[in-house]
């Protein structure tokens, strides 16, 4: 009966929507005042039929106003502040992520249902479904990054994944309170950002590198005029002066496609004092390179499982933009541009932390960049390595000298 009495109530809800043309999106208060309306008509007519009332009246609101205004049976995980990501490997197959570990939930689905979900997050991000192509990535209105995978590209259900950027970091001090940094290397790190150094942050799926970004971010000095690119919008950085800029994917009809090798370059011509780009990928790292070592500082992310392996693929992923790129200006390109690798790794606990600070000289061996270790691992812990940053005239001219930051 009660499940009865749930689909009565919203399909009431439904009808009251329709009638007004109130938009649920966008007007959710208005939903939830409705849904309260419906309810108390059920209890009118309840009791001069004979029927029960609505015993838990707050339980049945939300689920209806769930139902109705939101993402159904995954608007509760994505209202919980703990759950970090969603996904959906098949309509009884629902996984969160809480503290970095995956469990799987109790919410059961059917494959209707998996499809007008993601057709309504679609809705609510601007975008359409478009089954000739098997993949899209869109950013939700709540700052979500959904992406979607279907048949034949998946064996044969639609593949989901939500993931919630968490803002639990806005400075270094932040990642310390995370167990993500020391407190001397996040010194060291803010008064590098401060500096002006180019920092590149690696590490490996979920090891919370654009949380790490984010924090670095905060230690912008607040009179610079700040220019983010990403994919989708995930960074949300505290500072005054910043024009964030996202990827568009092409229409159906194959037209409109802006790629984040477009918004580097648009970036430049916005008078940055500092680049930020979400995550670099591909071909955009050439146009990264050149960005950098025309003298304009920066913040990235880039996959890799460790800290000499990032700069590695830095010197690969600008080769993809054309044959006419050769290693030979590559390899001295990002030892010149990168000042500084903050690798960050996932522990078997869940917890995120720093492993590794790597400076890089700026000099090329055979090849080979030169590297030092300013911070790296030590048991449970980051200890100061032997070998010093890049550029200490930069540290002092904002009055952090090296050698006292690194002392401390």
């Amino acid at each position: 009966m009660g499940g009865e009495v749930r689909t009565r109530i919203e399909e009431d809800v439904r009808a009251r929507i329709r009638t007004s043309g109130l938009d649920p999106a966008r007007e959710p208060r208005a939903v939830e005042a409705m849904v309260l309306q419906a309810i108390d008509a059920w209890d009118e007519r309840a009791l001069l039929g004979g029927d029960a009332p609505v015993m838990d009246r707050d339980a049945l609101a939300r689920s209806v106003t769930d139902a109705v205004a939101g993402l159904g049976p995954l608007q509760p995980l994505l209202d919980d502040p703990t759950v970090e990501e969603v996904w959906i490997n098949s309509p009884h197959e629902v996984y969160v992520a809480r503290g970095g570990r995956s469990e799987l939930t109790s919410v059961l689905l059917s494959a209707d249902e998996v499809r007008g979900l993601v057709e309504r997050m679609l809705a609510l991000a601007g975008r359409r479904l478009d089954l000739s192509s098997p993949f899209v990535d869109a950013a939700l209105p709540g700052g979500e990054r959904l992406h979607v995978a279907i048949p034949d590209v998946t064996r044969r259900h639609w593949a989901v994944n939500i993931r919630k950027y968490i803002a639990a970091a806005t400075d270094v001090d932040d990642l310390v309170a995370l167990g993500t940094l020391t407190p001397a290397a996040a010194r060291f790190l803010a008064a590098a950002v401060r500096a002006g150094l180019t920092v590149l942050v690696s590490g490996g799926t979920q090891a919370g590198k654009t949380t790490t970004l984010s924090a670095l971010a905060g230690a912008i000095p607040a009179r610079e005029r700040v220019i983010t690119c990403e994919e989708v919008f995930e960074l949300a950085l505290p500072l005054r002066d910043v024009v964030a800029l996202q990827c568009r994917q092409p229409s159906l009809e194959g037209t409109g496609e802006i790629t984040l090798r477009r918004l580097v370059k648009e970036a430049l011509r916005m008078r940055p004092d500092r680049i930020v780009v979400g995550e670099v990928r591909e071909a955009e790292a050439l146009d990264l390179l050149i960005a950098l070592n025309a003298g304009l500082p920066g913040l990235s992310t880039v996959h890799a499982n460790s800290a000499r392996d990032a700069l590695a693929k830095m010197c690969t992923l600008p080769l993809l933009a054309g044959d006419n790129v050769s290693d030979r200006f590559v390899v001295p390109a990002v030892a010149s541009a990168v000042d500084l690798v903050v690798h960050v790794g996932l522990d078997a606990d869940g917890t995120r932390r720093v492993r590794e600070i790597l400076g890089v000289s700026g000099r090329v061996e055979a090849g080979v960049i030169e590297t030092a270790e300013v911070f790296s691992s030590r048991g449970d812990g980051l200890a100061r390595g032997t070998g010093f940053p890049p550029h200490a005239d930069r540290f002092a001219r904002v009055g952090a000298p090296l050698h006292e930051i690194l002392a401390a």
